[in-house]
């Protein structure tokens, strides 16, 4: 059998009693009654007509599950009665949202979360699990969560335009890692605030401007207008987003401004400016600077610049600068040369007719020209000024130096000596050989090796003594002697220096010499009081490495390269005549492309000495000829090579990038040479540099 009511399926009547001001136990049994008439009299999804007043939010919420369908859950915190009621049947959708609205009046709202939707204080619902949107929200009177994606404003500078459009229990942050928005709200009000967000997130720059510049110099007024611009007002928070920075470049050679804006509003800013610092000089007597300027170097030397500017306006005609002396004179340019150095060496002639010319002075204290001269002569100077200081280029110069030497030497000798006659002859004869000096000399060893003045000489000795007359002598001596010597000397400077600029580096000992010495010789009293005493210089002896460095336009490095390696002879330690010195250098001039590798040097030394001392005609003898002869032979060689290898640094980056890869280099070779542990020893650690910072 149909329900009664399904013959009018257009709208279902609900009609509902109203309630009376009686006790909260009777509202509740009506509420309640309400709720059980609504469920039996219709069916999901029909329209309805609603008439709750002053009715259970909790029994509300029961009905409004059963009419949509959704799952629903009311927090105990949640206690009151509404009223909802409409004129006409309305979708359960629309009934549904109806009743939102009101729980948003009363101060509840509810939060979706996995498809339940909980009834919760509106003060509470930021902290449940509510859903998370990206761009725009899903329609409804819900708590969601949006994350809105900034591509051109600064998202600090936003918060407080949307602040005061969020309800005060929902809240609204910024990310400044990624430029974004997190706000927590109703969700048609984030639909309303994306909207808001869409509008002002918008590119606002403006074309690019030439604003001319009668007056003053464009290369001063650029930097004085950025500093302007860049200084937000008291309160106001700077933007650093590249998009919305207002960009005012000078241009020298028509002395105009060149400027590209935020805004229109930034745009009349800059122009505002630009006609309150485009005044003419002061004529009077206490103007503010007159035609005196100052300009400030950032790179180059100010002396030094000074003295190149003064020389190159000797040379300019005075006619060539406009002004109104211009035509009076064609010599050059009278200016100041009191300060500047080495100024006789210039060509300056005094003009005795007035020209536009001025003087040229630096100040090292703060690095700076003051410059003297009219004002189109001052853009002139000022443009060539511009190029001058330039930031200059650097160059790392890798060396590796390496001396190699060898040294080989070798000895034989054969030696014999004895007497010819008997016992009681009255005369006896000797016959022998003997070869060499001192401990290598048989007759020399045989007389005074007893007395320990003579000892045998270096290497493998064999003798043999005879007895006669009951004395022991010497009678045979041979000796062998081989030797060898090896020594690598192997340094690495680096030097880092500007361009055309020289870079020495001295690794070494410094060595006293007696260069005159004063002795008391004298034995009467009246000498006494006169000291000894000696004059002493002091040299340095090591390695010294001297490079200038010369970058030509297409990369290739000139280098002035010296190079020394001096060692003091260790035989001439303590001698009387004073210390000698072992010096090899290298001077000379190379190019070299930009990190390739350059070698200087070669063999410097390669000698040999023989000796032989024999019997004639003995000595010749083969194989029986070598007991009749003393032999000895050396050879020394010596190499001296060094490999240079430039590379040029022409910014503060790369400068950087090379000092941190040294910087490591030298760090882990810390780390590897560490102690061996010793549980002996307590100090098992050695110093380590700190971790660079990237």
């Amino acid at each position: 059998m149909k329900h009664p009511i399904s013959k009018h399926r257009q709208a279902a009547i609900i009609s509902i009693a109203s309630y009376t001001l009686l006790a909260c136990a009777t509202s509740l049994f009506y509420s309640n009654l309400q709720a059980q008439t609504v469920t039996s009299a219709a069916k999901r999804g029909e329209p309805v007509t609603l008439n709750f007043v002053n009715a259970d939010i909790e029994a509300v919420a029961r009905t409004m599950a059963t009419l949509t369908g959704r799952n629903v859950v009311v927090d105990p915190r949640v206690k009151g009665t509404i009223t909802l009621t409409t004129e006409r049947p309305v979708t359960p959708a629309v009934a549904y949202s109806q009743f939102l609205a009101t729980l948003r009046l009363q101060g509840f709202t509810a939060v979706n979360a996995a498809g339940l939707d909980k009834i919760v204080p509106e003060a509470d619902a930021k902290l449940q699990s509510g859903p998370v949107f990206t761009g725009q929200a899903a329609a409804g009177g819900q708590i969601a969560t949006t994350i809105f994606k900034l591509n051109f404003e600064n998202a600090n500078n936003l918060l407080p335009i949307l602040r005061p459009l969020i309800s005060p229990n929902n809240t609204i942050n910024v990310n400044p890692g990624n430029n974004t928005l997190v706000i927590t709200d109703y969700a048609d009000n984030l639909n309303r605030l994306g909207r808001i967000i869409a509008a002002l997130d918008v590119a606002n720059a403006t074309d690019v401007e030439v604003i001319p510049v009668r007056n003053v110099s464009v290369t001063d007024m650029a930097p004085m207008v950025m500093r302007l611009l860049d200084s937000p007002p008291s309160g106001a928070t700077a933007t650093t987003e590249a998009s919305y920075k207002t960009t005012v470049i000078a241009e020298p050679r028509s002395n105009s401004l060149i400027v590209r804006a935020a805004n229109a509003g930034r745009m009349a800013l800059v122009k505002s400016l630009a006609r309150s610092l485009d005044q003419p000089l002061l004529n009077g007597p206490n103007g503010d600077a007159g035609n005196i300027y100052v300009v400030y170097l950032k790179n180059a030397d100010a002396t030094k610049l000074a003295t190149v500017l003064r020389a190159a306006m000797a040379g300019t005609p005075a006619s060539s600068s406009p002004g109104p002396s211009s035509g009076q004179g064609q010599g050059p340019i009278p200016v100041n040369l009191s300060s500047a150095p080495n100024s006789a060496a210039l060509p300056v002639t005094p003009s005795p007719s007035p020209s536009t010319g001025g003087g040229i002075q630096a100040d090292p204290m703060t690095n700076s020209l003051i410059i003297t001269a009219s004002e189109p002569q001052y853009r002139q100077l000022r443009a060539v000024i511009e190029k001058l200081d330039a930031r200059r280029a650097q160059v790392y110069v890798e060396s590796l130096i390496v001396e190699v030497n060898t040294q080989k030497a070798a000895e034989f000798g054969i030696q014999w000596q004895g007497p010819i006659g008997r016992s009681g002859d009255s005369l006896i004869g000797l016959l022998g050989t003997n070869f060499g000096t001192g401990g290598k000399n048989i007759l020399q060893l045989a007389t005074q090796a007893g007395t320990g003045s003579v000892v045998p000489g270096k290497g493998v000795n064999i003798g043999a003594v005879q007895r006669n007359n009951g004395v022991y002598f010497l009678g045979f001596l041979a000796n062998f002697l081989e030797t060898s010597g090896a020594g690598n000397v192997l340094s690495t400077p680096n030097l880092l220096t500007l361009d055309n600029e020289e870079a020495k580096i001295v690794i070494g000992q410094n060595v006293p010499f007696v260069t005159g010495q004063f002795t008391n010789t004298g034995g009467g009293s009246n000498n006494g009081s006169v000291n000894p005493f000696q004059t002493i210089e002091r040299k340095d002896v090591g390695l010294t490495l001297r490079v200038k460095p010369q970058i030509s336009e297409n990369g290739t490095v000139k280098m002035s390269i010296f190079q020394e390696v001096s060692s003091v002879d260790q035989t001439s330690v303590g001698a009387a005549s004073g210390l000698i010195t072992n010096k090899r250098s290298i001077e000379s001039n190379v190019l070299v492309e930009d990190g390739a590798v350059v070698v200087l040097g070669g063999l410097l030394q390669d000698d040999y000495a023989g000796n032989q001392e024999k019997v004639p005609g003995l000595g010749d003898v083969p194989w029986l000829g070598n007991l009749f002869k003393s032999e000895s032979r050396s050879r020394k060689k010596t190499n001296l090579m060094v490999f240079l290898r430039p590379v040029v640094v022409r910014d503060g980056a790369a400068t950087n990038a090379l000092s941190l890869d040294r910087y490591d280099l030298m760090r882990t070779t810390q780390q590897r040479a560490q102690p061996v542990p010793s549980s002996l020893v307590p100090i098992n650690e050695g110093p380590v540099l700190p971790a660079s910072e990237n």
